[in-house]
């Protein structure tokens, strides 16, 4: 059975860290992009990160830059989300998606998705 299984949500203070983690099971997560994707309330699910296959391209959008940090270890079939300086504007429920290929922008462009684990960041 293919599964992304997201962990390591919270809650947490302000400018305080979380590492979310993504594990993969049911297929070869090193033949895919890893994407991480947030969704606050009343808001589309956006794309925060991506790092392709082999780790050599990562793509972060304007607001997490500098702060968050996406990694993967293909040994361990697992990708990660290391979340540093947490705003309150961070609070979502977080996904990770595996894309065949190569990093996409698109939501519609991944192949599957976790559950979602929830992030808040509030004092």
């Amino acid at each position: 059975q293919v599964q992304l299984v997201e962990s390591g949500g919270g809650l947490v203070q302000p400018g305080g860290s979380l590492r979310l983690s993504c594990a993969a099971s049911g297929f070869t997560l090193d033949d895919y992009a890893i994407g991480w994707f947030r969704q606050a309330p009343g808001k589309e699910r956006e794309r925060v990160a991506c790092i392709s296959r082999r780790s050599s391209v990562t793509f972060y959008a304007d607001p997490v830059k500098g702060r968050f940090t996406i990694s993967r270890d293909n040994a361990k079939n697992t990708g990660y989300l290391q979340m540093n300086s947490l705003k309150p504007e961070d609070t979502a429920v977080y996904y990770c998606a595996a894309r065949a290929g190569v990093c996409g922008n698109s939501v519609s462009l991944y192949n599957y998705w976790g559950q979602g684990t929830t992030v808040t960041v509030s004092s």
